[in-house]
């Protein structure tokens, strides 16, 4: 094993995140024209197909902890790999929907698999004062991979099982190198770290509030992942090749999204979600609206890359919070309630636009985010931590409330480790901390 620095190993995480995420998982959006003309798929069944690497990024999802623990970062990430190198090679040779199907299922498991064993390594190789940058550097790994994908659609629009072979190779490359990076071993806890504390009934509530929040956002989003730029092809009669510039924002805007989502932890997470979802239903609208005009296509890509990657950061830092000492369930439920909701919402889209057409499949969409932007005021935000004083203020001596903690990821990783008093464990800086 070759040893990293800090961000050294937040650059390699990220580049597997590109692949694993932004290759495997997001791209398949944009071949969609290609793909669906090629095999002659209806939208109704290129929504089945898009749903299914989200049905298997779930159940992936819920064996990675113990698979984690079992087999160890460096063997957990060499299997995702595999898999997406697999899927990825599936979905180039496909000749029906069927190989196509098993294909993208299989790069749902890479996708599912792969962040676990990044987080299983980030814990025995990262400074506990370094987790917050890391892990903001590797969720950017997504925006990254989108980005990277936009060339072979400008360029290869019509040679997307080329494509796709290339995206497998560009997976074998991070399997060999996960093998020479990655440590063996899982996360490692620290000596004097305790159990974490039974789950409270105020913390379910939240954890509730926050997974249909995720769930609905996933659904309301699945429509532009999926169908983006077959709307812009088939309604706005844009070259397929100029679709890659719609991606090319989603990234460009999506690395902007942990910074936002650290400002919403430091602010007002329900208030700065629901300026998010109105953001996501307006990129929707305006998409439908103008599909044929590249300029508004590519402003609409814009805002919603900005507000899908600053709601996935939100909902990942929530969770954290929420579930101190549980870094193996807290901020995996919203992404699997996202992941669950993308699923749903990629066949119901996928109906729609057979039944109603791209623009009214959209608005229905787009009236759904509204709505849930409206309901953001129940997210579980900083108030809580006051309905939490307000609650346990009995007795007549506690006459000032609590602090309100640091906020930022970072904050939240700080506290995710107790000691037996219950407090938090002082995460201690290496001396090369900022290597």
């Amino acid at each position: 094993m070759r040893t990293l620095s800090n961000i050294g190993f937040a650059l390699f995480g990220a580049a597997l995140i590109a692949i694993s995420y932004g290759l495997a998982r997001f791209a398949f959006g944009l071949f969609v024209p290609s793909i669906s003309a090629e095999l002659d798929m209806t939208p109704y069944l290129i929504g089945i197909v898009g749903a299914l690497p989200f049905i298997s990024f779930v159940l992936a999802t819920l064996v990675a902890p113990l698979a984690a623990d079992s087999l160890g970062a460096r063997n957990l990430a060499v299997l995702s790999g595999s898999f997406g190198a697999g899927g990825l090679a599936l979905i180039s040779q496909a000749s029906d929907a069927l190989w196509l199907g098993v294909g993208v299922f299989i790069c749902g498991i890479c996708t599912g698999l792969m962040m676990p064993a990044l987080t299983a390594a980030m814990q025995a190789l990262v400074s506990r004062t370094m987790h917050g940058r890391v892990s903001s550097i590797m969720n950017a790994g997504t925006s990254v991979g989108i980005i990277v994908a936009v060339p072979t659609v400008v360029f290869l629009y019509d040679e997307w099982r080329f494509t796709y072979a290339m995206f497998a190779a560009l997976a074998g490359i991070g399997i060999v190198a996960a093998w020479f990076f990655l440590p063996s071993v899982s996360r490692i806890m620290p000596a004097n770290a305790a159990p974490p504390p039974p789950i409270t009934r105020l913390q379910w509530s939240r954890l509730a509030r926050l997974t249909l929040f995720a769930f609905a956002m996933g659904f309301v989003s699945a429509a532009y992942w999926l169908f983006a730029p077959d709307l812009a092809v088939t309604l706005g009669a844009l070259p397929s090749g100029h679709t890659g510039w719609l991606w090319l924002a989603v990234g460009i805007a999506g690395l902007g999204g942990a910074m936002v989502s650290d400002l919403a932890d430091r602010n007002n997470p329900p208030i700065t979600q629901a300026l998010m979802l109105m953001m996501l239903a307006s990129s929707l609208a305006l998409l439908a609206a103008s599909p044929g005009r590249l300029g508004l296509a590519i402003f609409s890509a814009l805002v919603f890359g900005l507000a899908y990657m600053s709601l996935t950061g939100l909902y990942l830092m929530t969770g954290i919070r929420l579930l101190p000492g549980r870094l193996s369930m807290g901020p995996v439920l919203p992404f699997m309630a996202c992941a669950l909701g993308q699923a749903v919402g990629s066949p119901v889209v996928g109906a729609l636009v057979d039944g109603f057409g791209y623009a009214d499949a959209f608005a229905i969409f787009t009236m759904i985010g509204i709505l849930l932007a409206m309901l953001s005021p129940i997210y579980p935000g900083h108030i809580d931590y006051w309905a939490d004083w307000t609650e346990d203020a009995t007795e007549p001596q506690q006459e000032e409330p609590p602090a309100v903690d640091e906020t930022g990821l970072q904050a939240a990783y700080d506290h995710q480790l107790l000691d037996e008093n219950g407090e938090p464990i002082e995460p201690v800086a290496k001396e090369d901390g900022l290597a």
